[in-house]
C-alpha cells in the first residue's frame, strides 16, 4: 500500500519532455552537473538508451529542484526531486544529498537495484574510472573518507554533549560534561573542510549514511559557533522560593 502511494506521488511530479537533444558533458560542468546512462531492451531486439541529467547542489525540498530523463538522446520527461521515472521493467530513482547524488538507481519490479553508469567525463565517471584503474588507491581514499567522518561525528557528539550539559536543568540532574579535547578554532575549520571533502567524495560513489554524511552538514554549524566562542543560550534560573508562587 505504501509503495503504491509513493508511486502515485512520484507520478504526479513528472511532466512530459519537450524532445530537445541531450547536450554532451563539458569539463566546466564538473562541479554542478551529473549525467548517468541506462540501457534497456526496446522490445524490438534492440537497446534503448536512457539518460538522467541532474544538477548537483539543488535544494531537494524546493519545487525548483528538477531531474531530466532522456530517451535515445531526446528529452523524454522531467520530474521534481526526489524523482522516480517509470521505465520498462521498473523505475529510475533519483535523489540528492547535501553533497551530491544520493541515489541514481534502476529498481526493477522484483526489487533488484542497479546503479546507472555515469558519463565518463563527469565527476562520478572520473571517480569510477579511478576505482577501475587503481582499485587499491580507490579503497584507501574511501577508507580515509570514512575515517574522517567518524572523527567528525565523535567531535560533534562531544561538543554537543558539552553544550547541552551546561543547561542548568540538565546540569542539576547529570552534572556538567567537559569534553576532554578543546581544539583551537583553526582545527575546527580544518576538520569541517575535511568532512565536507569526505562526504563529497562519497557522493561521487553514491554512498550515503544518515549518521555519517548527515552529521557532516551539522558539524559545520557547530564548528562555526565554537569558532566564534558562542554557546547555547542558558535559560534564566528560577529561584526555589518563587516556584509555585501565585499572583494575588
Amino acid at each position: 500500500m505504501f509503495e503504491a502511494m509513493r508511486s502515485r506521488r512520484a507520478a504526479r511530479r513528472i511532466t512530459p519532455g519537450d524532445g530537445r537533444p541531450l547536450k554532451r558533458f563539458r569539463w566546466w560542468q564538473l562541479p554542478y552537473r551529473s549525467l548517468f546512462y541506462l540501457q534497456l531492451p526496446d522490445g524490438d531486439g534492440g537497446k534503448a538508451v536512457y539518460a538522467v541529467d541532474v544538477g548537483r547542489g539543488q535544494d531537494q525540498t524546493s519545487a525548483k529542484a528538477k531531474a531530466d530523463l532522456y530517451l535515445d538522446g531526446r528529452h523524454h520527461a522531467r520530474s521534481r526531486l526526489p524523482a522516480a521515472f517509470p521505465v520498462p521493467g521498473g523505475t529510475v530513482e533519483v535523489r540528492l544529498s547535501n553533497f551530491g547524488l544520493r541515489r541514481c538507481h534502476y529498481v526493477t519490479a522484483e526489487g533488484t537495484q542497479q546503479l546507472l553508469v555515469p558519463d565518463r567525463d563527469s565527476a562520478e565517471g572520473r571517480r569510477a574510472h579511478l576505482d577501475r584503474a587503481h582499485p587499491v588507491l580507490s579503497r584507501w581514499i574511501g577508507a580515509l573518507s570514512m575515517a574522517s567522518l567518524v572523527v567528525a561525528l565523535v567531535v560533534l557528539g562531544t561538543q554537543l554533549a558539552e553544550q547541552v550539559s551546561e543547561v542548568p536543568a540538565v546540569a542539576e540532574r547529570i552534572g556538567v560534561f567537559t569534553t576532554p579535547v578543546h581544539p583551537p578554532a583553526w582545527c575546527n575549520v580544518v576538520l569541517t573542510l575535511v568532512t565536507l571533502a569526505a562526504s563529497t567524495e562519497r557522493a561521487l560513489r553514491l554512498r550515503y549514511s544518515r549518521l555519517l554524511d548527515g552529521a557532516a552538514g551539522g558539524h559545520s554549524g557547530v564548528a562555526q559557533r565554537f569558532t566564534q566562542g558562542s554557546r547555547l543560550p542558558r535559560p534564566r534560573p528560577v529561584h526555589p522560593a518563587r516556584r509555585g508562587s501565585r499572583r494575588r
